[in-house]
Protein backbone atom coordinates (compact mmCIF):
# COMPACT_ATOMS: atom_id res chain seq x y z
CA UNK A 1 0.00 0.00 0.00
CA UNK A 2 2.96 2.29 0.50
CA UNK A 3 4.26 3.75 -2.75
CA UNK A 4 7.93 4.54 -3.37
CA UNK A 5 8.97 8.12 -2.75
CA UNK A 6 10.26 10.02 -5.75
CA UNK A 7 13.17 11.59 -3.89
CA UNK A 8 16.58 12.49 -5.32
CA UNK A 9 18.60 10.64 -2.70
CA UNK A 10 21.96 11.54 -4.21
CA UNK A 11 21.63 15.33 -4.18
CA UNK A 12 24.34 17.18 -2.22
CA UNK A 13 23.46 17.89 1.40
CA UNK A 14 23.60 21.67 0.92
CA UNK A 15 21.12 21.43 -1.94
CA UNK A 16 18.83 19.23 0.13
CA UNK A 17 18.92 21.67 3.04
CA UNK A 18 17.87 24.43 0.63
CA UNK A 19 14.88 22.30 -0.32
CA UNK A 20 13.33 22.22 3.16
CA UNK A 21 10.50 24.63 2.34
CA UNK A 22 9.44 22.89 -0.91
CA UNK A 23 9.47 19.58 0.96
CA UNK A 24 7.20 20.99 3.66
CA UNK A 25 4.94 22.49 1.00
CA UNK A 26 4.61 19.08 -0.66
CA UNK A 27 3.66 17.47 2.66
CA UNK A 28 1.19 20.31 3.21
CA UNK A 29 -0.43 19.76 -0.21
CA UNK A 30 -0.96 16.03 0.23
CA UNK A 31 -2.26 16.53 3.79
CA UNK A 32 -4.78 19.11 2.61
CA UNK A 33 -5.64 16.80 -0.28
CA UNK A 34 -6.36 13.97 2.13
CA UNK A 35 -8.77 16.14 4.12
CA UNK A 36 -10.59 17.04 0.91
CA UNK A 37 -11.39 13.36 0.31
CA UNK A 38 -13.15 12.96 3.67
CA UNK A 39 -16.85 13.21 4.38
CA UNK A 40 -17.79 15.62 7.16
CA UNK A 41 -18.05 12.91 9.85
CA UNK A 42 -14.61 11.50 9.05
CA UNK A 43 -13.10 14.97 8.78
CA UNK A 44 -14.43 15.79 12.23
CA UNK A 45 -12.71 12.67 13.60
CA UNK A 46 -9.45 13.48 11.85
CA UNK A 47 -9.04 17.15 12.75
CA UNK A 48 -8.10 18.95 15.95
CA UNK A 49 -6.97 22.43 16.91
CA UNK A 50 -3.19 22.73 16.87
CA UNK A 51 -3.32 23.68 20.54
CA UNK A 52 -5.36 20.60 21.49
CA UNK A 53 -3.67 18.53 24.22
CA UNK A 54 -4.30 15.46 22.08
CA UNK A 55 -1.36 16.51 19.89
CA UNK A 56 1.09 15.29 22.54
CA UNK A 57 -0.95 12.21 23.49
CA UNK A 58 1.34 9.79 21.69
CA UNK A 59 1.56 6.01 22.21
CA UNK A 60 3.17 3.00 20.56
CA UNK A 61 1.20 0.27 22.33
CA UNK A 62 -1.94 -1.34 20.81
CA UNK A 63 -4.97 0.73 21.86
CA UNK A 64 -7.81 2.84 20.56
CA UNK A 65 -6.68 6.24 19.36
CA UNK A 66 -8.06 9.62 18.39
CA UNK A 67 -8.14 10.48 14.72
CA UNK A 68 -9.55 8.56 11.79
CA UNK A 69 -8.49 4.93 11.31
CA UNK A 70 -7.43 3.41 8.01
CA UNK A 71 -10.11 0.74 8.49
CA UNK A 72 -12.79 3.47 8.36
CA UNK A 73 -11.59 4.88 5.02
CA UNK A 74 -12.45 3.83 1.49
CA UNK A 75 -9.66 2.85 -0.88
CA UNK A 76 -9.26 6.34 -2.33
CA UNK A 77 -9.08 7.88 1.13
CA UNK A 78 -6.58 5.25 2.31
CA UNK A 79 -4.34 6.03 -0.63
CA UNK A 80 -4.57 9.74 0.19
CA UNK A 81 -3.68 9.04 3.84
CA UNK A 82 -0.71 6.89 2.88
CA UNK A 83 0.51 9.60 0.50
CA UNK A 84 1.02 11.86 3.53
CA UNK A 85 3.36 9.32 5.10
CA UNK A 86 5.29 8.66 1.91
CA UNK A 87 5.72 12.42 1.47
CA UNK A 88 7.15 12.68 4.98
CA UNK A 89 9.40 9.62 4.96
CA UNK A 90 12.39 8.52 2.93
CA UNK A 91 12.02 5.50 0.67
CA UNK A 92 13.70 3.40 3.37
CA UNK A 93 11.48 4.84 6.08
CA UNK A 94 8.32 4.19 4.07
CA UNK A 95 9.39 0.59 3.45
CA UNK A 96 10.07 0.04 7.16
CA UNK A 97 6.71 1.52 8.08
CA UNK A 98 4.99 -0.80 5.62
CA UNK A 99 6.75 -3.79 7.17
CA UNK A 100 5.82 -2.69 10.69
CA UNK A 101 2.17 -2.40 9.68
CA UNK A 102 2.38 -5.80 7.99
CA UNK A 103 3.69 -7.23 11.27
CA UNK A 104 0.23 -6.73 12.78
CA UNK A 105 -1.11 -9.29 10.33
CA UNK A 106 1.79 -11.61 11.16
CA UNK A 107 0.99 -11.23 14.88
CA UNK A 108 -2.66 -11.92 14.17
CA UNK A 109 -1.69 -15.31 12.75
CA UNK A 110 0.85 -16.11 15.49
CA UNK A 111 -1.58 -15.19 18.27
CA UNK A 112 -4.71 -16.39 16.44
CA UNK A 113 -6.28 -13.02 17.17
CA UNK A 114 -6.74 -11.18 13.85
CA UNK A 115 -9.41 -8.81 15.20
CA UNK A 116 -7.06 -7.36 17.82
CA UNK A 117 -4.00 -7.44 15.58
CA UNK A 118 -5.53 -5.42 12.78
CA UNK A 119 -3.18 -3.90 10.19
CA UNK A 120 -5.75 -1.16 9.54
CA UNK A 121 -5.84 0.08 13.14
CA UNK A 122 -3.53 2.94 12.25
CA UNK A 123 -4.87 6.43 12.78
CA UNK A 124 -4.17 9.81 11.29
CA UNK A 125 -4.87 13.03 13.18
CA UNK A 126 -4.38 16.52 11.71
CA UNK A 127 -3.66 19.39 14.08
CA UNK A 128 -4.44 22.87 12.81
CA UNK A 129 -4.95 23.72 9.16
CA UNK A 130 -2.30 22.40 6.74
CA UNK A 131 -0.35 25.41 5.52
CA UNK A 132 -1.32 27.70 8.40
CA UNK A 133 1.58 30.21 8.48
CA UNK A 134 1.75 29.99 12.28
CA UNK A 135 1.62 26.25 13.01
CA UNK A 136 0.12 22.92 11.97
CA UNK A 137 1.02 19.25 12.10
CA UNK A 138 -0.16 15.67 12.08
CA UNK A 139 0.30 12.30 13.72
CA UNK A 140 0.19 8.89 12.04
CA UNK A 141 0.10 6.19 14.66
CA UNK A 142 -0.73 2.61 15.55
CA UNK A 143 0.96 -0.34 17.22
CA UNK A 144 4.75 0.06 17.00
CA UNK A 145 4.60 3.15 14.79
CA UNK A 146 4.28 6.78 15.87
CA UNK A 147 5.18 9.59 13.47
CA UNK A 148 4.73 13.16 14.70
CA UNK A 149 5.29 16.08 12.34
CA UNK A 150 5.03 19.73 13.41
CA UNK A 151 5.51 22.88 11.31
CA UNK A 152 5.98 26.39 12.72
CA UNK A 153 6.27 29.63 10.71
CA UNK A 154 5.98 27.72 7.44
CA UNK A 155 9.54 26.41 7.21
CA UNK A 156 10.55 25.28 10.71
CA UNK A 157 9.71 21.70 11.58
CA UNK A 158 9.99 18.93 14.17
CA UNK A 159 10.10 15.18 13.48
CA UNK A 160 10.03 13.83 17.02
CA UNK A 161 8.99 11.84 18.92
CA UNK A 162 9.58 9.18 16.26
CA UNK A 163 8.98 5.56 17.24
CA UNK A 164 9.31 2.32 15.31
CA UNK A 165 9.09 -1.19 16.73
CA UNK A 166 8.61 -4.76 15.57
CA UNK A 167 7.16 -7.90 17.12
CA UNK A 168 8.62 -10.24 16.16
CA UNK A 169 11.80 -8.40 15.30
CA UNK A 170 12.64 -11.38 13.08
CA UNK A 171 9.72 -13.33 11.63
CA UNK A 172 10.43 -16.97 12.59
CA UNK A 173 8.31 -18.83 10.04
CA UNK A 174 5.67 -18.58 7.35
CA UNK A 175 5.36 -16.45 4.24
CA UNK A 176 7.45 -13.61 5.69
CA UNK A 177 10.10 -15.74 7.40
CA UNK A 178 13.31 -13.79 8.00
CA UNK A 179 11.72 -10.34 7.69
CA UNK A 180 13.57 -7.81 9.91
CA UNK A 181 12.05 -4.34 9.63
CA UNK A 182 14.65 -2.77 11.95
CA UNK A 183 17.74 -4.76 11.00
CA UNK A 184 20.04 -1.77 10.50
CA UNK A 185 19.33 -0.33 13.94
CA UNK A 186 20.48 -3.60 15.53
CA UNK A 187 23.31 -4.68 13.25
CA UNK A 188 25.10 -1.33 13.08
CA UNK A 189 24.85 -0.83 16.84
CA UNK A 190 26.19 -4.31 17.62
CA UNK A 191 29.07 -3.85 15.18
CA UNK A 192 29.99 -0.53 16.83
CA UNK A 193 29.78 -2.05 20.30
CA UNK A 194 32.03 -4.96 19.28
CA UNK A 195 34.53 -2.57 17.68
CA UNK A 196 34.72 -0.43 20.82
CA UNK A 197 35.00 -3.44 23.11
CA UNK A 198 37.75 -4.98 20.97
CA UNK A 199 39.60 -1.67 21.04
CA UNK A 200 39.80 -1.72 24.82
CA UNK A 201 36.74 0.45 25.45
CA UNK A 202 35.14 -2.04 27.84
CA UNK A 203 32.98 0.60 29.46
CA UNK A 204 30.80 0.66 26.34
CA UNK A 205 29.05 -2.20 28.17
CA UNK A 206 27.52 -0.26 31.04
CA UNK A 207 25.40 -3.15 32.37
CA UNK A 208 25.17 -6.91 31.93
CA UNK A 209 21.41 -6.69 32.42
CA UNK A 210 19.44 -4.59 29.95
CA UNK A 211 16.41 -2.53 30.98
CA UNK A 212 13.15 -4.28 30.14
CA UNK A 213 12.00 -1.34 28.03
CA UNK A 214 13.12 1.99 26.60
CA UNK A 215 13.43 4.20 29.67
CA UNK A 216 11.53 7.20 28.31
CA UNK A 217 8.56 4.98 27.47
CA UNK A 218 5.59 6.97 26.22
CA UNK A 219 6.50 10.06 28.23
CA UNK A 220 5.30 13.27 26.63
CA UNK A 221 8.51 14.99 27.73
CA UNK A 222 11.79 13.09 27.40
CA UNK A 223 14.36 13.99 30.03
CA UNK A 224 18.12 13.44 29.69
CA UNK A 225 19.36 10.13 31.07
CA UNK A 226 22.71 9.31 32.60
CA UNK A 227 25.49 9.55 30.01
CA UNK A 228 26.74 5.97 29.73
CA UNK A 229 29.23 4.10 27.60
CA UNK A 230 31.84 5.77 25.42
CA UNK A 231 31.94 9.45 24.44
CA UNK A 232 32.42 10.40 20.81
CA UNK A 233 35.73 12.05 21.69
CA UNK A 234 37.24 8.67 22.69
CA UNK A 235 36.28 6.90 19.47
CA UNK A 236 38.52 6.39 16.46
CA UNK A 237 37.64 8.11 13.22
CA UNK A 238 36.11 4.91 11.82
CA UNK A 239 34.09 4.38 15.01
CA UNK A 240 32.81 7.95 14.88
CA UNK A 241 31.76 7.37 11.29
CA UNK A 242 29.99 4.17 12.34
CA UNK A 243 28.17 6.01 15.12
CA UNK A 244 26.83 8.66 12.76
CA UNK A 245 25.82 5.95 10.29
CA UNK A 246 23.82 4.39 13.12
CA UNK A 247 22.24 7.72 14.06
CA UNK A 248 21.27 8.25 10.43
CA UNK A 249 19.25 5.02 10.60
CA UNK A 250 16.92 7.05 12.84
CA UNK A 251 17.08 10.52 11.29
CA UNK A 252 16.88 9.26 7.73
CA UNK A 253 13.68 7.39 8.21
CA UNK A 254 12.48 10.80 7.04
CA UNK A 255 12.98 12.35 3.61
CA UNK A 256 16.52 13.67 3.18
CA UNK A 257 15.54 17.33 2.82
CA UNK A 258 14.30 17.15 6.41
CA UNK A 259 16.69 14.52 7.79
CA UNK A 260 19.99 16.03 6.61
CA UNK A 261 19.66 19.26 8.65
CA UNK A 262 18.70 17.20 11.71
CA UNK A 263 21.77 14.97 11.39
CA UNK A 264 23.99 18.03 10.86
CA UNK A 265 22.58 19.63 14.02
CA UNK A 266 23.40 16.47 15.99
CA UNK A 267 26.93 16.33 14.57
CA UNK A 268 27.60 20.02 15.20
CA UNK A 269 26.54 19.75 18.84
CA UNK A 270 28.89 16.80 19.49
CA UNK A 271 29.29 15.51 23.07
CA UNK A 272 27.57 12.23 22.19
CA UNK A 273 27.72 9.01 24.23
CA UNK A 274 26.99 5.47 23.04
CA UNK A 275 26.36 2.71 25.57
CA UNK A 276 25.20 -0.92 25.42
CA UNK A 277 23.60 -3.16 28.06
CA UNK A 278 22.88 -6.90 27.97
CA UNK A 279 24.00 -9.67 25.67
CA UNK A 280 26.45 -9.07 22.85
CA UNK A 281 25.47 -11.93 20.55
CA UNK A 282 22.53 -12.03 18.10
CA UNK A 283 19.46 -13.45 19.81
CA UNK A 284 20.43 -12.18 23.26
CA UNK A 285 18.45 -9.46 25.03
CA UNK A 286 20.04 -6.02 24.69
CA UNK A 287 19.50 -2.29 25.07
CA UNK A 288 21.51 0.66 23.80
CA UNK A 289 21.24 4.39 23.88
CA UNK A 290 22.83 7.28 22.09
CA UNK A 291 22.60 10.63 23.81
CA UNK A 292 23.76 14.13 22.99
CA UNK A 293 23.05 17.54 24.52
CA UNK A 294 19.66 17.83 22.81
CA UNK A 295 18.63 14.36 21.66
CA UNK A 296 18.21 10.76 22.76
CA UNK A 297 17.97 7.51 20.83
CA UNK A 298 16.95 4.33 22.64
CA UNK A 299 16.60 0.75 21.44
CA UNK A 300 15.46 -2.19 23.57
CA UNK A 301 15.05 -5.80 22.43
CA UNK A 302 14.23 -7.81 25.55
CA UNK A 303 10.64 -9.03 25.29
CA UNK A 304 9.47 -12.24 23.62
CA UNK A 305 12.87 -13.93 24.16
CA UNK A 306 14.65 -10.92 22.65
CA UNK A 307 12.51 -10.97 19.51
CA UNK A 308 10.46 -7.82 20.14
CA UNK A 309 12.24 -4.53 19.51
CA UNK A 310 11.38 -0.92 20.37
CA UNK A 311 13.29 2.06 18.96
CA UNK A 312 12.74 5.76 19.54
CA UNK A 313 14.29 9.14 18.66
CA UNK A 314 13.50 12.01 21.03
CA UNK A 315 14.45 15.67 21.31
CA UNK A 316 14.60 17.00 24.86
CA UNK A 317 13.46 20.50 23.99
CA UNK A 318 12.07 20.04 20.51
CA UNK A 319 9.58 17.16 20.65
CA UNK A 320 6.31 18.29 19.05
CA UNK A 321 8.09 21.51 18.03
CA UNK A 322 8.02 22.93 21.56
CA UNK A 323 11.23 24.92 21.09
CA UNK A 324 10.00 26.33 17.78
CA UNK A 325 6.70 27.36 19.33
CA UNK A 326 8.49 29.20 22.15
CA UNK A 327 10.61 31.05 19.59
CA UNK A 328 7.46 31.91 17.63
CA UNK A 329 5.77 33.36 20.71
CA UNK A 330 8.89 35.34 21.68
CA UNK A 331 9.30 36.80 18.19
CA UNK A 332 5.60 37.70 18.03
CA UNK A 333 5.86 39.95 21.09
Amino acid sequence: MLRTLAVALLLPAASLAAEVKPAIEEIQRVTAGFLETLEEEKRDKATFAFTDKERENWHYTPRERKGVALKDLNDSQKNAAVSIITALLSEKGAFRSAQIILMESVLGVIENNPEFRDAEKYYIAIFGIPGDPEAWGFRFEGHHLSLNFSVVDGDKYALTPAFMGANPSVVPAGEHKGMRPLAGEEDLARALMISLKAGGKEKVLFSQKPPKEILTGEDRVAKPLEAVGIPLSEMTESQQKALFELISEFTHRFRPELADPELKRIKDAGKIHFGWAGGTKPGEAYYYRIQGPAFLIETANTQNDANHVHTVWRDFDGDFGRDLLREHVTESH
